[in-house]
């Protein structure tokens, strides 16, 4: 285990808020990290993809790298563009 992960589990055990807030933080990164590589294995730049969904590059920039609070009609309507299906699980 690197000390980076040593240091973050340590800490989640003994900080509550600090352990809601990483999970939080690391699952908007995880949708962020999945859009972006859904783009990327579509063969498509954040430009092109724009394009397809009639918005800025920034726009998507920002769905990628700050995926906090996505509409989940947003995230269908990406998936569309890049020729994918959405699917939502609750576990």
């Amino acid at each position: 285990m690197s000390d980076l992960k040593k240091y973050i589990s340590e800490r989640k055990k003994r900080d509550k808020k600090f352990a809601k807030e990483y999970e939080e933080g690391y699952e908007q990164f995880k949708i962020g990290v999945t859009l972006r590589h859904a783009r990327e294995s579509a063969g498509l730049t954040q430009e092109e993809l724009a394009r397809r969904l009639k918005t800025k590059k920034t726009a998507i920039s920002r769905i990628e790298n700050h995926a906090e609070d996505i509409k989940l009609s947003t995230l269908e309507r990406v998936a569309v563009a890049l020729g994918k299906k959405l699917q939502v699980s609750i576990a």
